[in-house]
């Protein structure tokens, strides 16, 4: 019998036991964003969150960690306790940073279990209503004239905003100059102020900047226009020809998460991005709610962290 009850009591101590599946969520869940609040991550998770937290009848609440390029938010999910209460909700920097960065205080693959891409949103090429350039011919003819020296901006270095902007360049033919920000806001509003040339930004947070006239917008990134701007033409249909690059985000949890809860999660994401109040969020920000088992999304991942390796040798960057 002794025998017996310690084997129980060892099960409900197992973090990938069936016991702790079953009774899965019994309290708050926590889903950390890596960035700073307004960014892309960050008002898709809200959205998200308040689904699950009614549908769970838990609390799913949102805490911004950022710093070091999303590194200091990711590593708290990497240590957290793998039982589906602590997870990351993170843009493409998350498959960025692998090529950015020489070393990580985590490994994107080994140290996390890959649960369900949220959405994906094409960028939106952004300069000051007043700057010189006012479309993308400008911008190129002038980066082909002073090769280096046209700044862009970017919410960090390797974030994906950055990459975008390089990949740009590359199609583009032309070599410019990388000025990173502490995240999306600043980068916004310098380039409002028309301290740097233009912004790969996303849709949602230059929307209504655009829309209010206080920036205009170059193009799009997708290979069609988007509902949130439909005036706005894609670069592809302006001349930067087979260019189409794309900002996403997903969740993670950490690696030893069960799958019974993993299962569980990615079914709760699949039913949220159905939800009719979501998907209008979702479009007023130019987002388009997109699904995927966590195998499938576990592919596309590793995909994404090799498209970002080419993209950063392409340019010449080093890694830090």
């Amino acid at each position: 019998m002794k025998l017996v009850l310690l084997a129980v009591v060892a099960a409900l101590a197992l973090p990938g036991s069936h016991v702790l599946a079953d009774t899965w969520p019994s309290k708050p869940i926590r889903l950390i964003v890596p960035l700073t609040a307004g960014s892309g991550a960050d008002v898709a998770g809200r959205i998200i969150a308040r689904h699950m937290s009614e549908a769970l009848k838990q609390p799913v609440t949102v805490e911004n960690r950022p710093g070091a390029g999303g590194q200091i938010g990711t590593q708290v999910v990497a240590s957290a306790a793998p039982d589906g209460y602590t997870l990351l909700v993170q843009s493409a920097s998350h498959a960025a940073n692998p090529a950015i960065y020489k070393k990580l205080p985590y490994d994107p693959l080994r140290d996390f279990v890959d649960v369900a891409l949220l959405g994906v949103t094409p960028y939106v090429m952004v300069t000051s209503k007043d700057g010189p350039y006012q479309t993308p011919k400008a911008l190129i003819d002038a980066a082909r004239a002073r090769p280096g020296q046209v700044p862009f901006a970017s919410a960090g270095v390797g974030s994906s905003t950055h990459l975008a902007a390089e990949y740009f360049a590359q199609v583009a033919g032309v070599k410019m100059m990388h000025v990173p920000y502490k995240g999306s806001p600043e980068a916004i509003q310098d380039s409002i102020a028309g301290r740097t040339a233009f912004y790969m930004a996303p849709i949602n947070t230059a929307v209504g900047h655009v829309n209010g006239a206080r920036l205009t917008a170059l193009g799009v990134t997708s290979k069609q226009r988007n509902e949130a701007l439909p005036n706005v033409p894609t670069l592809a249909e302006q001349g930067v020809n087979d260019f189409s690059i794309g900002l996403w985000f997903g969740m993670w949890a950490p690696t030893g998460t069960p799958a019974d809860v993993v299962q569980k999660l990615n079914a709760q994401v699949a039913v949220a991005l159905q939800d009719k109040g979501v998907r209008e969020q979702f479009a007023k920000l130019g987002i388009g709610a997109s699904t995927m088992k966590p195998e499938e999304f576990a592919r596309f991942v590793r995909d994404e962290i090799a498209t970002n390796k080419r993209i950063v040798a392409s340019a010449g960057i080093q890694p830090e």
